[in-house]
């Protein structure tokens, strides 16, 4: 499927988006040395249905929604460029997650064990409908002080951090197009969507959460590949990759990933 053109350059000249035939509050568009029109983003911060209301622009210019955490450092400071990534379709999620596997005779084997399986979401469960009730959730609970809507050219929600060109797994791998492409499988296999991200963090709702303790250990062992410091560092380690799969994996409706 080929990419729309990026109609952000039109939002610098039509901050409303009518030529889009959007509605969009007042906003700006974010220029970088390295690339022009990166993304669109609010100037007041997001309201609980502020992702919602801005998934028509998805269909109607290839615009995928996303919050933007601004508490921190603003987004002039975050580095981005996506002129140094790959592209997403590149890499092998399989292959990614392996590469990235880290043995620790103390918490996994040393083997890499294989995707986990796909789950099928729960009756009337809908992907953009959950990441709608968790982006709604995160501005009501304040998961940041400074969270903004916004709008990234990308041809699905996994490849937003792509598309940014951003850096907040710089720690743990540079070119985050490979994790794009763990996002995508994780699209197809778990129906999530890239909700919320920050100069570190990454939040993503989850439509079709594991239902068995098995299965939510064999997509802990995903997240270890793909966010080890999520699990072994920050406000809450854990002793054991099951007991981070009982606590962060099994039937939770998102998934948050830090890195340092």
């Amino acid at each position: 499927m080929a990419m729309l053109p990026n109609p952000l350059p039109q939002l610098a000249d039509d901050p409303t988006g009518h030529s889009l035939g959007l509605q969009l509050p007042p906003g700006s568009v974010l220029d970088t040395p390295e690339q022009p029109a990166l993304l669109w983003y609010a100037d007041e911060p997001a309201a609980p249905d502020s992702w919602s209301r801005l998934l028509p622009a998805r269909m109607a210019a290839g615009l995928q929604p996303v919050l933007v955490d601004l508490e921190d450092q603003p987004l002039e400071e975050w580095g981005l460029d996506p002129d140094a990534m790959s592209y997403p379709g590149e890499h092998d999620p399989d292959d990614v997650l392996a590469e990235l596997w880290e043995y620790d005779e103390d918490f996994v084997d040393e083997d890499w064990p294989g995707l986990a399986p796909a789950q099928q979401p729960a009756a009337g469960t809908e992907p953009d409908a959950r990441a709608t009730e968790i982006a709604a959730a995160l501005v009501r609970d304040k998961w940041s002080s400074d969270l903004r809507p916004a709008l990234v050219h990308a041809r699905r929600s996994a490849d937003i951090p792509a598309a940014l060109g951003w850096y907040g797994p710089v720690n743990h791998e540079n070119d985050v197009a490979r994790l794009s492409a763990v996002l995508r499988s994780w699209e197809d296999r778990f129906g999530i969507r890239v909700v919320a991200i920050g100069f570190d963090q990454l939040v993503v709702s989850v439509g079709a959460p594991p239902k068995t303790l098995d299965d939510a250990e064999a997509v802990a062992a995903e997240h270890y590949s793909f966010c080890p410091d999520n699990i072994t560092q920050g406000d809450r380690d854990y002793d054991t990759l099951r007991a981070y799969a009982e606590h962060a994996v099994l039937g939770k409706d998102f998934w948050r990933f830090w890195w340092d």
